[in-house]
């Protein structure tokens, strides 16, 4: 046997490589011959279920050295393995059960379990829907997916399936109440979610996730009072804890009382067996700091936060995919071609979209909050619609390739009406989600980094407006740095990724307003701030709206935005944040020379 072939699998599983992770599926024996191992499996598994792991363990090596796609005894190596802790295995196993028995529920359920917990919730999603097709009557099923929903910033649908497994459970069970409580507080139905709160306090009132979670209510439904009152509670039942001491520090830091928030966020790094804080807490405390002008102290925090995040999630700037993305979208989303590909006809019997555009933290949420307290928009907040087109646009257009080249298929006789079908697939999921009110005309799409994505807004939404939110990249940077988001390819885990994926974007931008003809309008952050009337009704005039005094009055809007800067438009309109960067002009030496061509082609100066 030659040293490749005899090389243990570097996931820890126990089985050599050629029959793990580097398993040839193609040249695996027929059913047929490994019969004789079926006894084998029922041996491993009856070991494991008496505790004799050594035994079963030993019997599952041996049955997958000969025959490496039996699920039974891939699962009891599975459980195994993550006994043991070792995660890694544990994972590449429990895939490959999955893989070679696409009906077991059980696997399927756990795997999209495990994707949540490690973050990731597209994935997650996959394998979630698949063990609903599987077992649609099963009430784990539907929670899982009612988790995986809620997390992914799509609580309509999270609320569905919570629901159904009231349904098809029969049983209120607390902790069950308690997530759809959590889901209708991300809908901004904060009495209804308070409704269950109570009812699931009732069943159980020493649930920690649960009172925790009322209490973030309260703190985003501005209750100050109502927040310290479960945090109270909290504090009588468990003494010094971190989770409980992290939240009263985000409630004093709401209420202006910063040292007592420092003061909460160093009892909470005495607590912890290193004295140091996590990477939620240093942004935490770093936002703080900032907010008391020690700025340098600050951003030591926000660096020192995102290296912990990278190190423990794993997430990098996917570079090559972003850049690889671009390049495609720039090559196909030419003058040329365009001259020659349909629109989508407009609709006049719907609410119309409204797409806010703009880098996270550039002042969109702002933006939005502003529009949607006019009586005729409606809040749409971060709709995930354009990209979920981007991934199923090949099947809808019967395309062999993926997008954007699968909008050729739009040149086909029998695909000449595709981008209306595209178009209505987003509205239809606009009015599944709730979003819309009987006397609304439109509805804002704020999802960051849609611009990627405008050369196929225009042409599924001619006529929609593009409001494109524009603020010094370096002041984007600061607030790149100082809050965690996924957006943009996982950019925002380092200052330098941040700043290339920002050029990247605004490069494209360019491109498609140089190619084609688009009802583009851009806002800049700082005039808005500056002077907010005029602002505000050169964007309604832009729409097509009249203005509305309550637009001015933005913080008054009782809407909950399901952003990082939920808490900052529930503030009068402020200017601190406006050239942010001059307290970091230091700290952001290395992305002066990756901006300036855009700092410049923007018209802003560094000071």
């Amino acid at each position: 046997m030659n040293s490749l072939a005899s090389q243990m699998c570097p996931c820890g599983s126990g089985l050599r490589t050629v029959r793990c992770c580097g398993l040839n599926t193609a040249a695996l024996p027929p059913a047929d011959s490994v019969r004789h191992l079926v006894p084998l499996v029922e041996r491993a598994m009856q070991a494991h279920k008496q505790g004799a792991t050594e035994t079963a363990e030993r019997l599952c090596l041996d049955v997958l050295e000969m025959a490496p796609d039996r699920p039974g005894a891939l699962s009891v190596l599975f459980e195994i393995r993550r006994a043991q802790g070792n995660h890694t295995a544990a994972e590449a196993l429990l895939r490959r059960v999955v893989a070679f028995d696409p009906n077991n529920f059980p696997a399927t359920n756990e795997l999209a379990l495990m994707m949540m917990g490690k973050g990731n919730l597209g994935e997650a999603e996959v394998h979630a829907r698949n063990a609903i097709r599987i077992a649609p009557q099963n009430p784990q099923a539907h929670n899982l997916m009612g988790m995986i929903m809620t997390e992914a910033q799509r609580p309509r649908i999270g609320e569905y399936h919570y629901r159904q497994v009231l349904e098809l459970s029969g049983v209120r069970d607390p902790i069950l109440i308690a997530n759809l409580a959590w889901n209708l507080k991300n809908q901004g139905r904060m009495e209804e979610a308070r409704t269950l709160y109570e009812e699931s306090i009732a069943a159980a009132p020493e649930i920690k996730q649960t009172l925790m979670g009322w209490a973030r209510l309260e703190e985003a439904d501005r209750a100050f009072d109502a927040a310290n009152e479960k945090l109270d509670k909290m504090d009588s039942l468990w003494p010094d804890d971190a989770g409980v001491m992290m939240t009263r520090s985000v409630v004093l830091g709401r209420q202006k009382r910063n040292d007592e928030a420092l003061a909460m966020l160093d009892a909470v790094a005495a607590k912890s067996p290193d004295g140091k804080l996590g990477a939620n807490e240093l942004l935490e405390r770093g936002r703080l700091l900032d907010r008391m002008g020690r700025y340098d102290e600050a951003f030591a925090d926000f660096l020192e936060g995102k290296r912990i995040a990278r190190e423990l999630s794993g997430h990098v700037y996917l570079e090559d995919a972003a850049t690889g993305l671009a390049n495609r979208l720039r090559n196909f989303f030419s003058a040329g071609r365009l001259r020659t590909l349909p629109r989508a006809s407009v609709r006049t019997d719907v609410p119309q979209p409204i797409f806010v555009l703009g880098f996270p933290r550039s002042g969109t949420t702002l933006v939005e909050q502003t529009l949607t307290a006019h009586p005729r928009i409606d809040a749409g907040d971060e709709l995930p619609l354009i990209n979920d087109i981007t991934n199923i646009m090949p099947r809808m257009l019967n395309s062999p390739m993926a997008y954007p080249e699968a909008l050729a298929e739009l040149w086909m006789g029998d695909q000449r009406e595709g981008l209306d079908n595209l178009r209505d697939w987003y509205l239809q999921k606009v009015e599944q989600m709730g979003i819309l009110t009987p006397d609304s005309a439109w509805f804002t799409d704020k999802m960051p980094l849609n611009e990627t994505h405008l050369g196929l807004i225009s042409l599924m939404f001619p006529e929609a407006p593009l409001i494109h939110v524009i603020r010094h990249p370096l002041d984007i940077m600061v607030s790149a740095i100082s809050n965690h988001f996924t957006h943009g390819f996982f950019c925002a885990s380092a200052l330098e990724t941040a700043a290339r994926h920002y050029v990247t974007v605004m490069d494209l931008v360019q491109h498609y307003r140089a190619e084609m003809a688009l009802r583009y309008v851009p806002i800049r952050y700082e005039e808005m701030v500056d002077d907010q009337e005029s602002t505000v009704r050169a964007m309604l005039d832009f729409v097509g709206e009249p203005f509305d005094e309550k637009c001015l009055a933005f913080h008054e809007n009782r809407r909950y935005a399901r952003t990082a800067s939920y808490a900052q438009v529930t503030e009068k309109l402020y200017d601190r944040s406006r050239f942010r960067y001059r307290h970091y002009r230091k700290q952001l030496e290395p992305v002066i020379p990756i901006l300036q061509p855009v700092i410049e082609r923007l018209g802003y100066t560094v000071d």
